[in-house]
């Protein structure tokens, strides 16, 4: 059963959940999980795509947006499949995807405005309903 982790950071600014999850993923890459990114769209993909490069001066992530011919260490997905993933899904969506529960480890990171806290929410309780082992950790 997938374990989702709540990451619920103390700042209300969309590019600081981003820059978490850029964190998130080098951490479970050198940890040598494979990593899905999942985005609503392909404009937020490329964002993605950009953050990876920049967010740390000393990082290199391996990465790529998700395709057919193509598997990275860390994908970034925008709606499509994810194939053969099952390692860790960083879900930045404004909605689960489908497919979650197909992962080992489900990653929510959640801001500080009150839609995305809502939802969060709502997500909580959902998965707690069902039995999904579940885990919070405060990020300052």
């Amino acid at each position: 059963m997938t374990r989702i982790d709540f990451y619920i950071l103390s700042s209300d600014k969309p590019e600081h959940a981003d820059i978490f999850a850029c964190r998130l993923a080098e951490k479970a890459f050198r940890a040598g999980m494979r990593v899905l990114i999942a985005v609503d769209d392909p404009q937020r993909a490329e964002q993605m795509d950009q953050l990876l490069w920049t967010f740390r001066e000393d990082s290199f992530l391996p990465h790529a947006p998700q395709t057919e011919n193509q598997q990275a260490q860390i994908e970034i997905n925008s709606g499509e499949d994810p194939a053969d993933h099952h390692g860790l899904l960083i879900n930045l969506c404004s909605k689960v995807p489908k497919w979650f529960s197909r992962f080992e480890r489900l990653a929510e990171v959640v801001i500080q405005q009150p839609e995305p806290l809502k939802r969060s929410r709502l997500r909580f309780g959902h998965f707690r309903d069902r039995g999904y082992p579940l885990q919070s950790h405060k990020i300052n």
